[in-house]
């Protein structure tokens, strides 16, 4: 399936630098007018979709957040482990403090 969207990319990217668990929950509510071989989209359609995605939500939460508090889910924590391969003995205070 593709999905059309870009605009999380860089809160993932930020969420990485910043080691913080982070991932996308797509919810697809219609297939917009550039696909030519499904229905015209009513709201209808996209309500009944909305709803459908509110409980996928809902459960995909409910399944997840005990795995993050038992630290299970990722090593996002450790993202930055190996990022910064300057020897710190050399690295000038100010710029460590900053």
């Amino acid at each position: 399936m593709d999905i059309i969207g870009m605009t999380n990319m860089s809160e993932a990217r930020l969420a990485r630098e910043a080691e913080i668990c982070y991932v996308t929950v797509a919810a697809i509510t219609d297939y917009d007018c550039w696909h030519p071989s499904h229905e015209t989209v009513t709201v209808e359609m996209i309500i009944n979709n909305l709803n459908k995605n509110v409980v996928n939500a809902k459960r995909i939460i409910k399944e997840t957040i005990p795995l993050i508090e038992k630290g299970k889910a990722c090593s996002c924590h450790g993202a930055l482990k190996y990022a910064i391969v300057t020897n710190p003995k050399i690295v000038p205070a100010e710029t460590k403090k900053n």
